[in-house]
This record gives structure tokens, sequence and C-alpha cells, in this order.
């Protein structure tokens, strides 16, 4: 016996093949859940960045009544979604109670904010389930490959490495397969959360500057940042 995928293949149990065929399919979901979520944050990336320029104009031109009564767009990304959420609950909002008003926004981009988050997370769960069980999958394998090789043993009555060679080589396959599959699934998780992560703090950033923006706007006390600082937004968006 060579020892080459095919050969190996060949002479592999039909336990060893269901291991190899189930650390397959998490091969593929984990690489179609990776492409998915990188073509989405690029997307959503530039629809952001798009967003934010054109509120920047539009609050250094009319104000918070002007961006409010803007169309946000088919699309405009985790950000301007987050953002066009707190400046409709300001357009629907009872003029005459500031209090009401700023609490009304405040908690419509909290709100959204959550479930921008929750959506930029889909798919992780997939990805963390392969890059934690696929060595264990692997490993599994492994153990009954050496089984089958001892029982090899006691079935011919003698030892002796030829003897066990072949069912050693299927075991240590399957924990190979298993590391393979298992290794970009973690670097893909890890990448993952840290772009959710920074994604996060835009958010937070954007809302806190709308929040201050409105805040000014109403006559309340608290720092206010500049209309111009939301422009920012987008270069910290396109540094990340």
């Amino acid at each position: 016996m060579q020892f080459t995928l095919s050969d190996l293949w060949a002479h592999m149990g039909l336990f060893a093949r269901l291991i190899v065929l189930a650390l397959a399919v998490m091969s593929i979901a984990s690489l179609f859940v990776t492409g998915e979520r990188l073509f989405a944050f690029r997307k959503a990336k530039k629809q952001s960045i798009e967003f934010a320029g054109r509120m920047a104009g539009l609050l250094q031109q009319g104000g918070i009544d002007a961006a409010a009564a803007a169309e946000a767009g088919p699309d405009p990304g985790y950000l301007g979604r987050v953002l066009d959420a707190g400046l409709q609950a300001y357009r629907i909002s009872p003029k005459g109670d500031p209090e009401l008003i700023f609490e009304s926004v405040s908690r419509a981009l909290e709100r959204q904010a959550q479930r921008e988050v929750q959506t930029l997370k889909r798919g992780q769960g997939i990805l963390g389930t392969v890059s934690s069980t696929a060595p264990f999958i692997g490993l599994l394998g492994t153990v009954m490959g050496i089984v089958n090789s001892f029982q090899l043993m006691a079935a011919s009555g003698s030892g002796g490495l030829a003897t066990v060679s072949a069912g050693i080589a299927e075991a240590l396959v399957t924990t190979a397969f298993g590391l393979l599959v298992a290794i970009p699934a973690v670097m893909a998780f890890n990448y993952i959360t840290g772009y959710i992560e920074a994604r996060s703090v835009d958010i937070a950033e954007s809302s806190n500057e709308l929040l201050d923006l409105l805040a000014k706007h109403l006559g309340h006390k608290p720092a206010m940042a500049s209309p111009a600082n939301v422009g920012g937004i987008a270069a910290r968006v396109q540094a990340r």
C-alpha cells in the first residue's frame, strides 16, 4: 500500500469515510460563510461611508431638521440605518417636549444599533462551531482508526509496524484533515469578531455625535460636537 490520499481513501473503513465527509461539509460551510461575510462587510462599509458623507453635508447646511427630512436611500449601510432610525424618531416625536424627543431618539438609536450588530454577527456561530469541533471530530476518527489497527493486530496474531501501519495512517489522516478545516475557521472567526467590534465602535461614536447635535438643537447644556465631526465618521469607517 502506498500512502497517497487515494490509497488511504480506498482502504478507509465506513466510519473514517463518514468522518472525512463530515469534515468536508464543515469546511465548505465555513468557507461559504467567510466569503459571504467578507462581501457583505465590504458592501456595507462602502454604503456607510457614502451615507456619512451625505449626512455631514445636510447637517452643515440645514441642521437636524434637514437631515431628518431627507431620504436615507434604499440601503444606507449599517451606519445609515442606525442614524436614520434616530432621525426618524426625531421627525415623528411630538414637538414641545425636549426631554421626550431626546429620549425617543436615544432609544431608537440603541435599538437599531443592537439589530445591526446582530446582523453583522450572522454566520459567526457556524464559524465558531466548525473551529471548535473540527479537531475533535478528526480526533474521533483517529481513535477509531487506532482501535481498528489493534483489532487487525489481534486478528492476525502478530505484531509489528507492518500490521498496523495502514490503520495508523488512516487514523492520522482524519486528524490532519480536522486541523486543516479548523485552522482557517479560527482565523476567519477572529477576523470577523474584530471587524464587528470595530463597527460597533463606529456605530456608538456616530450615535453619540448625533445625540450631541440633537442636544444642542434642543437647547441642552452638554458639550456638543460640530456638524463637521459627523463627516469624520466616514474617514474613521474607511480607515478601519
